[in-house]
């Protein structure tokens, strides 16, 4: 594969990708929310969460497993309602932690449940396995070899981690959190709100595509 082409190929990836990152979703709240509530440690972990699901994703992708998923639609669908849930669950728990005295930011995250905390949101939405399936095949040459498709899951691993660290570092600042402070209640409520509405759009979906 020449060296143009590689290049071209690594281009395409990462622009798509970023393009995704860029969209507010269960990820950037994750990690927004945990960073600008005092809990600058327990977002970077949660992002290295993040990162790990991408690798998981951006891996299946790799190795067909879209391909599964089309051959065995209840098995995507299984796992997407498993993962609505999941975001259910998480909402649930923000928006209860906000009338509590301290709120979670008293309570704080163990290194290995923040870091658990951001791979399971990651690994909520099978779709993901989609997208990156997709990207890849508008990307990579037909016989890509395994050179590239490594150096390609690497890319969109470093993407996702870099991404999200700045985030974890933006939402600690002390004039953000001095702000989300003041509002605390408010803003984390709007957060287990947005959380919540992904999992139930990611649930109905479900419902729609099961129904056919």
């Amino acid at each position: 594969m020449p060296e143009h082409a590689m290049l071209s190929t690594f281009v395409t990836i990462w622009l798509l990708h970023v393009a995704a990152l860029i969209t507010p979703g269960a990820n950037v709240l994750l990690v927004s929310q945990l960073a600008a509530s005092g809990q600058r440690q327990a977002a970077m972990r949660a992002a290295l969460g993040v990162a790990t699901g991408a690798a998981v994703w951006a891996g299946a992708a790799v190795a067909g497993v879209q391909a599964l998923f089309a051959a065995f639609p209840t098995v995507r669908l299984m796992l997407q309602v498993a993962g609505a849930l999941y975001l259910l669950y998480i909402a649930t728990r923000l928006w209860r932690a906000q009338a509590m005295p301290g709120g979670q930011a008293a309570a704080g995250l163990p290194a290995w449940r923040a870091y658990r905390l951001g791979l399971l949101t990651n690994l909520s939405n099978p779709k993901s396995a989609l997208f990156f399936g997709s990207v890849f095949s508008a990307a990579l040459p037909p016989e890509p070899g395994a050179p590239v498709l490594v150096a390609s899951v690497t890319l969109i691993v470093c993407n996702a981690l870099a991404w999200h660290v700045a985030l974890a570092y933006v939402f600690s600042r002390r004039r953000v959190q001095a702000g989300y402070a003041a509002q605390r209640g408010i803003v984390g409520r709007l957060a287990g709100a947005a959380l919540g509405a992904l999992g139930v759009s990611l649930l109905f979906a479900s419902l729609r595509e099961a129904r056919r």
